[in-house]
């Protein structure tokens, strides 16, 4: 842990005792293991997610109104960013509650990073269309824009569904245009790809169940 979360990032959540979490299971499994110093049981957790329901979210704020600190654990990545927690920080803002940031290893950034793509210049496209002709139609869009604009388009998929979006990638985008793959990041298993995608046709690669940041530029 101590390889990809900075130690006065753990100094800080080691002294707190209040939550937001995405799964409050999970969240406490990620506090064992950080060595968390006090009891797990007396923490105070608060679940958000697609299935809170939004007249309860206001709520979560109660502690530091009080005076308490609340921290915002993600489920991988950064809080707010291609994760749940922006609505909860603009709460803040609009109370006054003073936001503050926390640097932590999102895949978003460490894949652009290290692809060697336009870092001046770039749109995190999120989550594409599961329906597959509007995938094809928003590759093609994407695809012009990165030309147009050299820009780097980042863009990511659930895991078991990988090896689709990479299929149809090969298929929609140009022999010129490269294509970045940034696969199993902050592992033992992180490999990080950059070819043309003329020279990833001739390649194999397997991406199932394996969390993966895909990046092109025209």
């Amino acid at each position: 842990m101590g390889e990809v979360i900075p130690a006065g990032v753990i100094e800080i959540l080691h002294s707190l005792n209040h939550f937001i979490v995405e799964d409050i299971r999970n969240a406490r499994r990620f506090l064992v293991k950080s060595a968390y110093p006090h009891k797990i049981d007396d923490i105070v957790f608060f679940e958000l997610n697609k299935h809170t329901s939004f007249a309860d979210i206001p709520g979560f704020l109660v502690p530091c109104e009080e005076g308490k600190d609340i921290g915002i654990i993600s489920e991988a990545g950064v809080p707010a960013i291609a994760d749940p927690g922006a609505i909860i920080v603009e709460m803040a803002h609009n109370r006054n509650i003073r936001v503050i940031p926390l640097s932590g290893p999102s895949s978003i950034l460490m894949a652009l990073m290290a692809s060697g793509l336009n870092g001046q210049n770039f749109a995190f496209m999120g989550y594409l269309p599961v329906n597959k002709k509007e995938l094809s139609s928003t590759l093609k869009d994407m695809e012009i824009r990165s030309k147009r604009e050299n820009q780097t388009q980042i863009f990511i998929e659930t895991p078991y569904r990988n090896m689709r979006l990479f299929e149809e990638i090969l298929k929609i985008c140009n022999p010129a245009t490269r294509l970045c793959i940034a696969k199993n990041l902050t592992t033992r298993d992180e490999r990080i790809i950059v070819m043309a995608i003329e020279e990833w046709r001739k390649t194999k690669i397997d991406l199932n169940k394996q969390p993966s940041v895909f990046l092109i530029q025209a």
